[in-house]
């Protein structure tokens, strides 16, 4: 988990970048056209990166959950995040 917990973290801090640049842009009366371009690529990197917490998710707590008996709470967290998602 540490190895991907420092990715995460590497990637957090990209788009925390992308973000204040999106700022910057704003604020500088950057051309519509090239803000959305940015917000889509700060989108897709945050998309990324639920898609990676949820697979060490599933493939960590998950299965752990599962060997203990807690199958219930499983599925609810799953279903929870597959809601939250479709949104």
């Amino acid at each position: 988990m540490n190895q991907i917990k420092t990715k995460l973290i590497q990637r957090l801090k990209i788009v925390e970048g992308q973000v204040r640049g999106l700022q910057d842009m704003l604020s500088s009366g950057e051309y519509c056209i090239d803000l959305i371009t940015q917000t889509s690529a700060v989108k897709q990197a945050l998309s990324s990166i639920e898609d990676a917490l949820m697979e060490n998710h599933l493939s960590t707590c998950v299965v752990d959950q599962m060997r203990r008996g807690k199958e219930g709470k499983a599925v609810k967290e799953i279903l929870k995040v597959y809601g939250l998602k479709r949104k």
